[in-house]
């Protein structure tokens, strides 16, 4: 008897010491994505007191190369900031919609990721249509190189049927999937050439979303960043 009043009063106790005093809102603690085929939790640093450091702790770099990038990466293409990003996770992350691309070099990509990125570095863009890295890469975000199309065929597309809004004499977009997109911060210029290359193959702007604060912005609110293993 004593036992089954006591584990009621244990268990609120429990779950009130596990309660995040630093949330993602006012009502949410955390997210949970899958990376690497394990469950990762994002969360804020519990400690009130820390700051940030090491090269995201700059204010300053050199300009040009570092520049302010511009608040839009190209026409159509949405600009979100953190919670989109969770939203994004729970959503078209978690039911294969979406993919969150990790746009920078893989020597940064290894130094530390968001949680639930894969790595496409920003140059993979701009290879030539046949290139095997390029259509395999644009594969996995869901689109298809196309063989030989008939002028009939391309004709027929053009005025917009058989799906040819979404196809162009190179890809097949009818299955694409959405893309988020982020780079190191508001001074790295890798995610919006990686935004423009994917424009100019073709890729649909509203399946586009540009996370503009990037790793800056991200550890700036304390939020979890996951090495890759090798």
């Amino acid at each position: 008897m004593f036992l089954r009043v006591l584990f009621p009063f244990l268990l609120i106790c429990f779950s009130t010491a596990q309660a995040l005093d630093v949330k993602l809102t006012a009502d949410k603690e955390y997210v949970e994505v899958i990376h690497d085929n394990k469950l990762v939790r994002i969360q804020r640093i519990q400690d009130q007191d820390h700051v940030l450091e090491g090269g995201f702790a700059k204010t300053s770099r050199k300009c040009p190369p570092f520049c302010i990038q511009p608040m839009s990466a190209g026409e159509g293409v949405r600009t979100v900031g953190q919670l989109e990003i969770f939203e994004f996770m729970e959503k078209e992350l978690l039911d294969g919609t979406g993919v969150i691309v990790d746009s920078r070099t893989p020597s940064w990509w290894k130094r530390g990721t968001i949680p639930g990125s894969i790595n496409i570095p920003f140059t993979t863009f701009s290879l030539e249509v046949n290139d095997p890295q390029l259509i395999e890469v644009m594969k996995t975000l869901g689109a298809k190189r196309r063989g030989k199309v008939s002028g009939l065929s391309r004709a027929i597309e053009q005025f917009g049927l058989m799906g040819g809004s979404q196809k162009n004499d190179e890809w097949d977009f009818t299955t694409a999937k959405k893309i988020l997109l982020w780079c190191n911060g508001m001074w790295c210029g890798q995610s919006p050439r990686a935004i423009r290359g994917l424009l100019e193959l073709g890729y649909p702007a509203d399946n586009i979303l540009y996370y503009r604060g990037g790793m800056q912005a991200w550890q700036s609110l304390g939020l979890t960043v996951i090495v890759p293993e090798d």
